[in-house]
């Protein structure tokens, strides 16, 4: 049994008959890492042959079996088998490789070094780490010495689905070949650390690593810091974040939101507001992620002014905030207008501007812009609101046609007021009651017996009563009828 520091012990691979994955990948020239041995650099005899070009522009799996029904594929070297299959790769070509792996046998080639490397990395591009695994023991029975870059691929693939026990297996493999690992591969295992919540783990071996003749690089410490981040110790990661910058490392972007987001979920959005600060005064930009985890941090916990200027920058930017949270924040504007007057100016822009960006405004955040429209005295904009929210298919809630219509009739612009009652689905006493009290002091007694009669015909019994004043002719000014009282006589 072989050990090293970070593995116990070491248990041989197995090697089960696994079949071949599904087709789930991106590009497999978009890995993480650049191994040399996958250079073309020689144009090579499958350059002259048609054999490139039709695989390369062909859908399915049609050229490979044309070109074996007219005397066999054009490969002629294990190098060319090689170039063939990177070229496969490299078009995305993934379901013809898989293809072409499988006719190996039949070509009488063995595998050679750079054969076993590509398999394994292939394998990794396709989330099948298991059969990589099973082509490196192939290799290293066959006395191939995989490359660190070939053995730090496999680790990573482990790490990144949480299987750190077999990443630790290939680890101490490498230790047996006496292949040394780099900052990459140990990168690699703290990410799985972390992954898999081992955060002290992954803090000891930070501390090894920075004693050993290795430098730790700006990933390494941001790997770390996002495993303390997710388990609730941010400032822990922030002083790692200084250490880093002692070193003369320059942090990405990834690594101040990896802090932004501990921050956030600490319930420290504030402390983001700085951290923000200190990106742009190192020269490091803000991404969309930066913006919109502080913007939806400081509205989860109940920053909204702070919010508002997040908004605001996010906008001259040129950064379209999430719709939910647009929602959310307007609603949160508009309750905070109620104790704090001059946000009422902040929610009819935030209102506007949302309109305009054709975001989707729920029926509750249309209700509570109306009433914050109201507190600020707005009252033209909160019928045009209210308007707006009935044409669209809300139904405003009972509360909402109350607040319009005490304050129309608060103002004087009874008319508004009746056009009001005529949106109401089932009015109550309550409205009629403002409206017939408005008419009665403007002395329009005879259109406040019109709106009785009204309320009279749609079930709804009015306290307040029209006044009995002669006032000679009538002409309602709403519904445009001379004369009329029609079933109620005053």
């Amino acid at each position: 049994m072989l050990s090293s520091p970070f593995c116990p012990s070491y248990t041989p691979f197995s090697a089960p008959n696994t079949r071949f994955p599904l087709i789930n990948g991106r590009s497999f020239l978009q890995q993480s890492f650049t191994f040399d041995f996958f250079e073309c650099k020689c144009a090579g005899e499958l350059r002259d042959h048609d054999f490139l070009d039709s695989i390369s522009s062909s859908p399915s799996l049609e050229a490979i079996e044309i070109f074996k029904k007219n005397g066999g594929l054009p490969i002629t070297t294990i190098t060319g088998f090689n170039q063939m299959l990177m070229s496969l790769i490299a078009s995305e070509k993934f379901e013809m490789t898989l293809k072409l792996i499988s006719e190996l046998p039949s070509l009488g080639f063995a595998p050679d070094n750079w054969t076993y490397s590509i398999f394994v990395c292939f394998y990794c591009q396709l989330n099948e780490p298991t059969e990589a695994k099973n082509y490196l023991e192939r290799m290293l029975e066959n006395g191939f010495e995989p490359t660190i870059a070939t053995f730090t691929t496999l680790i990573n693939s482990f790490c990144k689905i949480g299987r750190l026990q077999d990443a630790l297996q290939v680890f101490d493999v490498m230790y047996r070949i006496n292949c040394h690992p780099t900052i990459n591969t140990y990168n690699c295992l703290l990410k799985g650390l972390c992954y898999v919540g081992k955060v002290e783990e992954a803090y000891d071996l930070l501390t090894t690593i920075k004693r050993s003749s290795l430098r730790p690089d700006i990933y390494t410490y941001t790997a770390v810091m996002n495993g303390l981040c997710k388990v609730g110790r941010s400032n822990e990661a922030f002083e790692l974040l200084d250490e880093a910058l002692q070193m003369d490392l320059t942090p990405s972007v990834v690594t101040y939101n990896t802090l932004l987001n501990g921050f956030f979920k600490e319930g420290r959005p504030l402390s983001g507001i700085g951290l923000l600060k200190r990106m742009k005064e190192r020269n490091c930009r803000p991404d969309y992620i930066s913006y919109n985890t502080l913007f939806h941090g400081l509205i989860k916990w109940g920053k909204i002014r702070a919010a508002l200027g997040v908004y605001r920058e996010m906008a001259e930017i040129g950064f379209r905030a999430d719709e939910r949270m647009m929602n959310t924040l307007l609603r949160g504007v508009c309750r905070r207008s109620r104790e704090e007057r001059e946000l009422v100016k902040h929610a009819s822009d935030l209102f506007d501007d949302m309109r305009n960006g054709q975001y989707t405004i729920d029926p509750c955040a249309y209700d509570l812009v109306i009433e914050a429209l109201i507190n600020g005295k707005e009252f033209d904009k909160a019928f045009m609101v209210l308007n707006e929210m009935i044409t669209i298919g809300h139904s405003p809630r009972t509360f909402t046609f109350d607040v319009v219509t005490r304050s129309l009739c608060g103002t004087g612009d009874v008319d508004k007021a009746l056009s009001v009652l005529m949106l109401l689905i089932e009015p109550c006493s309550n409205h009629y009651d403002l409206v017939i009290n408005e008419l009665n002091r403007q002395g329009r007694s005879l259109d406040a017996c019109y709106v009785y009669g009204v309320a009279l015909k749609r079930g709804v019994a009015p306290k307040r009563k029209p006044a009995k004043r002669n006032i000679g002719i009538f002409t309602n000014k709403v519904y445009n009828q001379p004369n009329a009282c029609w079933d109620y006589k005053c």
